[in-house]
């Protein structure tokens, strides 16, 4: 008989699932909640991982008073905690979307351009620690980040049209903007020749929306604001499904007085012109994965963010089965020569509590000496090698969480405990060598990986190879065996000369 997939959850789900535990920490919102509330944006900024690349003083000279005060009023309603939330993020561990501008508010300017706050996120090679940086962006001439490989913002991750994803005051505007009236739909084809926003949407290329919600009841009045903020009330638009997939569509009304409503564009564009056209953010074209989490039962209200919550409190469910988790310094139970003994914190050090200290001494000098082991001393050892909390250990240093990581270890095996070699001391130690890689990013001293540079110089000379792997040309002072050899497809590895 067929197994039957359409209860499954998806994977994507069960990776947001990893995100909301482990990615933005409830130490970390309750303290930038704290700071954000006695109006230290700074402080509630540092709390949230997010370094500040700008200074208020040197916007007020630039850029005038009436920026400043824009900018200072933002900074006061910015939640960072919040904003680390809603960060696009890649699949398959939910780490934040490497190499990233993202706009979120835009300033007048006396140069023409428009002066934009953004976040930016570092490139892969140096995401250690998974940390963000405000800026300002001035233009296509600033030169002050010409380090971050893309430095302009953005067009499909943008916030600046979505304040409610960043902004404290406005964050009860998730429920209406986010489609949670309508049913979650599949992406239209770009093929397709029907549109109706009312009903689902039939996707002939399923791998285009690769098993997601899509808000398409809620495309009309999200493209509506973003055509008026690019300057015309009609047009055309489009909306990027996969890497490869996009649809064009159109905004259209009879008059002011009627709602707008959409439909596919009558005639197809050139590619360039596609390529130009509005992109609808991709925080408008999907459901927010909260929502779907809290439908789908994989979350309680109460493991959300507190501003996130609030605002779909009515989409609030009974609360997801989970683990519970044991407490620090709970004693594990080994079979140890026919009996059952504990293992046991005592003073901050993993300790087998029903053996002698004489005699533990004893057992681990006979085990230095090639000798067997106790399995209280196994027992002992495989968790300081590999735990039981390892994979929760390494999520943690995924998400940059590296308190709580260290917090895990410490109420397993003590505060005291010296780690041995193993798989639990190399994640600890590949976590802290890469937050060396993000401070040299962050300095400017590596402005882009090593590799590339290394590709970058063997590129110079035009032939993008090296001499070492490079094989000469065959000419004729070759022998004719060895000219067969070495231009036949199918020659081995290793062979004899005949």
């Amino acid at each position: 008989m067929a197994h039957h997939l359409v209860n499954e959850i998806p994977s994507r789900l069960l990776m947001w699932q990893r995100v909301r535990e482990y990615a933005v920490p409830p130490s970390m919102i309750e303290t930038a909640t704290a700071r954000r509330a006695v109006g230290d944006w700074a402080g509630a900024c540092a709390a949230a991982r997010v370094d500040v690349d700008f200074g208020l003083r040197a916007v007020r000279d630039r850029h005038g008073t009436d920026v400043l005060n824009h900018l200072r009023a933002d900074l006061r309603r910015l939640a960072p905690d919040l904003l680390r939330w809603h960060m696009p993020r890649i699949v398959p561990d939910g780490r934040l979307r490497p190499g990233l501008t993202i706009s979120l508010a835009q300033y007048p300017s006396s140069s023409g351009t428009p002066l934009q706050l953004v976040v930016r996120t570092p490139p892969a090679w140096a995401d250690a620690g998974q940390r963000m940086s405000l800026a300002l962006w001035e233009g296509t001439g600033d030169s002050a980040t010409g380090h971050h490989p893309h430095p302009h913002p953005d067009r499909r991750f943008r916030l600046d049209l979505h304040r409610h994803l960043w902004d404290a005051e406005r964050s009860g505007e998730l429920v209406r903007r986010c489609g949670a009236g309508g049913i979650p739909a599949t992406a239209p084809s770009a093929r397709s020749g029907a549109f109706d926003c009312s009903a689902p949407l039939g996707l002939a290329n399923r791998s285009t929306a690769h098993d997601a919600a899509w808000a398409v009841g809620s495309w009309a009045a999200e493209a509506e604001l973003l055509l008026r903020d690019e300057g015309r009330p009609r047009g055309a638009f489009t909306v990027r499904f996969g890497a490869r997939s996009r649809a064009v569509l159109e905004l259209v009304a009879p008059d002011d007085s009627h709602a707008p409503t959409l439909r596919p564009l009558r005639q197809a564009l050139p590619p360039q012109e596609v390529a130009a056209l509005p992109v609808l953010p991709e925080a408008a074209a999907r459901i927010p994965p909260d929502l779907e989490l809290l439908r789908a039962g994989l979350v309680a209200a109460d493991r959300l963010h507190p501003l996130v919550a609030a605002a779909l409190a009515e989409f609030a469910t009974a609360p997801a089965a989970g683990h519970p988790a044991p407490e620090p310094g709970d004693p594990h139970r080994v079979e140890c020569r026919g009996e059952i003994h504990r293992i046991a914190l005592r003073d901050g050090v993993l300790t087998a509590v029903d053996h002698d200290p004489v005699e533990l001494r004893r057992e681990e000098l006979l085990v230095a000496l090639g000798g067997p082991a106790l399995p209280c001393l196994r027992a002992i050892d495989r968790a300081h090698r590999t735990p039981q909390a390892l994979p929760a250990v390494r999520e943690r240093l995924c998400h940059g969480d590296t308190a709580g990581a260290l917090a895990v270890v410490e109420g397993l095996l003590g505060p005291g405990a010296l780690l041995r070699d193993g798989p639990l001391r190399e994640a600890l130690e590949s976590a802290a060598a890469r937050r060396i890689d993000h401070g040299l990013f962050r300095a400017g001293l590596i402005p882009v990986h090593p590799a590339a540079e290394a590709a970058e110089a063997r590129n110079s000379s035009g032939s993008g190879r090296t001499e070492a792997s490079h094989r000469p040309r065959l000419d004729r002072r070759v022998p004719a065996a060895m000219h067969r050899k070495q231009s036949s497809r199918a020659r081995p590895r290793t062979g004899l000369h005949r």
